[in-house]
């Protein structure tokens, strides 16, 4: 095939909404083990924040990208080599392409809309090994939710001890990774416990199937009532999006051998933590990297076999994708916020 030109935004590392601009590239044909995609969707992550504006971020990235490491789109071409795809196949990018299984290494780390560029493009090559086929039930605009708040809720539940029917999970807010939390663990058969921080967001989170939601500016020592709904107990698994501000209070919720997964670092407080206090638990705690090809293709199963569907804020035209960000910007979604190719 001919190269072909695509449109994409390009982002700055640490300059802020304002460096978001178009740019019209050259896309060549895919490599013998590559395949080409023409983009549908692409949804945006709590990372874009740390990476656009204030450049903080544990894993590499390149000064200028293209961002989004979710995205989703057709296959238009593929390489010689490549068995396992065809043209017309509807698939989602890994956020990691180069993990394919086993534990997070550091020749794993480079991640799309960062070291590598990301989705918000109209065209992309990528290693076949490096997307997996979406539910047939989901829109484009649907799956584009998944790749990364999909893949690390279903890392977090399933990918260290893995949860049990009947177990409690405790997530934190309205985030997207809370509510891909909060829907796996209720088709697996478990209790979830939500904190929120408004009537709106509580009864938001209970219509997606919490059991039980504690408001955390009303309760703010909000283990204690986690304590109280499981009779002192405390959560078997903790879904740990806020960081400094909320783990010591996420120590204190979980039971004593339970598993707590760090995932982000979204709500303000001390950073650093009393390291004394982990000596009051016997859990484990684990950082969660989204997650490897093994992750992604065991939650697309288990998303077509319960017909799940994330939920979607809004969704914005691939031109007004700076206005999008700006929007994802201010914090006041309540799901995934998408931009459309279509």
């Amino acid at each position: 095939m001919k190269s072909i030109n695509s449109k994409a935004f390009l982002a700055d590392k640490a300059k802020g909404a304002g460096s978001i601009r178009s740019v019209l590239q050259t896309i060549s044909a895919p490599g013998p083990q590559e395949v080409l995609i023409r983009v549908k969707a692409a949804a945006f992550n709590y990372r874009e924040v740390m990476i656009i504006e204030s450049g903080i971020y544990p894993l590499p990235v390149k000064e200028t990208f293209i961002p989004l490491a979710d995205g989703v789109g057709e296959i238009v071409a593929v390489g010689e080599e490549v068995t396992s795809f065809k043209a017309g196949d509807r698939v989602a990018a890994m956020m990691f392409p180069y993990w394919q299984s086993g534990p997070f290494q550091a020749e794993f780390s480079r991640q799309l809309g960062g070291a590598l560029d990301g989705m918000l493009t109209e065209y992309k090559v990528l290693p076949a090994a490096g997307v997996v086929r979406i539910p047939d039930h989901l829109s484009y605009v649907e799956a584009a939710a998944y790749p990364c708040a999909g893949v690390t809720a279903w890392n977090a539940l399933f990918g260290g001890a893995g949860l049990l029917p009947g177990q409690t999970v405790l997530t934190l807010g309205t985030g997207g990774v809370a509510m891909m939390a909060l829907q796996f663990a209720k088709a697996a058969g478990a209790r979830v416990i939500a904190t929120s921080s408004t009537t709106e967001k509580m009864e938001f989170l209970r219509k997606l199937g919490a059991d039980d939601v504690i408001n955390y500016k009303e309760h703010p020592e909000w283990h204690k009532e986690v304590k109280a709904l499981t009779s002192g107990r405390g959560a078997d698994h903790v879904i740990e999006i806020g960081g400094g501000g909320t783990m010591a209070q996420s120590v204190k919720s979980v039971y004593l051998t339970g598993e707590i997964s760090l995932i982000g670092t979204m709500a303000a407080g001390d950073p650093l933590m009393n390291l004394n206090m982990l000596l009051t638990t016997a859990a484990t705690i684990r950082v969660i990297a989204a997650g490897h090809r093994g992750h992604q293709q065991a939650m697309n199963s288990a998303v077509a076999l319960h017909k799940l569907r994330p939920i979607i804020d809004s969704v914005f035209p691939f031109n007004e994708a700076p206005e999008a960000y700006r929007y994802y910007l201010k914090g006041k979604y309540q799901g995934k916020v998408v931009v459309s190719m279509e």
